[in-house]
């Protein structure tokens, strides 16, 4: 399984640390935020990785290269400007092939074993989605599913979970989407409403690193856990 990080947000939320710095480089525990994730993309086997960029990205290909410092190699997808989730995908699905990929958000910090969803095999289905309880930013929640353990299924629940930005898609979900910009939660709210999407319940360490506030709350939280 290929893996594709989004790294191509302009950060406005973040700034001003990301006036210079690309949001997915800014550190958090001694490294860039997209480096814990490629770390744990390796350890759980999965060897090629799909990055997009487009505001600063020069400053990422700097930093990452291709991907051989980690152990890794590194696929570039380059936008002129950014696509959202869905057209940058789309633009990359070349690079990531025709099979179910993973997807990371580059501006979340978990701990999660990926190597979960490395031989996820969604049958029928069109995605799998990590999900997490909702946080103060965001009460009420993503999409709705039905708990079953740690299994979210379909059909629909009263209550909604928040995405934590890890999912397992096939190239399927984006076949009808015409090229250029374009959003993931409508297409994946049309695939759950066609029961074609399963979920997962992260009960880990999640965060949103949307603010400059929560990066300084992370950043001190692991420097404590290290010390």
């Amino acid at each position: 399984m290929k893996a594709m990080i989004l790294a191509a947000g302009l950060g406005n939320r973040m700034r001003p640390l990301t006036l210079t710095i690309p949001k997915p480089l800014l550190v958090v525990g001694g490294k860039p935020l997209i480096v814990w994730h490629i770390e744990a993309l390796k350890v759980a086997g999965i060897q090629d990785i799909v990055i997009n960029t487009a505001w600063l990205g020069q400053k990422l290909h700097e930093a990452l290269g291709n991907g051989s410092a980690f152990g890794v190699n590194i696929f570039w997808s380059d936008e002129n400007e950014p696509l959202e989730t869905a057209g940058g995908i789309q633009q990359a699905l070349p690079l990531l092939g025709k099979e179910p990929f993973l997807l990371v958000n580059g501006d979340i910090w978990l701990r999660y074993d990926f190597s979960r969803l490395v031989s996820k095999d969604l049958g029928k289905h069109l995605a799998h989605l990590l999900l997490v309880d909702n946080p103060p930013q965001h009460p009420n929640g993503d999409f709705a599913f039905k708990r079953d353990g740690q299994s979210l299924i379909l059909p629909q629940g009263a209550e909604k979970y928040t995405f934590a930005g890890v999912s397992v898609l096939s190239p399927k979900l984006f076949a009808d989407l015409p090229a250029g910009k374009a959003p993931l939660a409508p297409l994946l709210r049309q695939a759950i409403a066609e029961q074609l999407v399963t979920g997962e319940y992260h009960t880990g360490a999640w965060v949103d690193v949307g603010t400059p506030e929560r990066l300084q709350a992370l950043d001190d939280e692991l420097s404590r856990k290290q010390a």
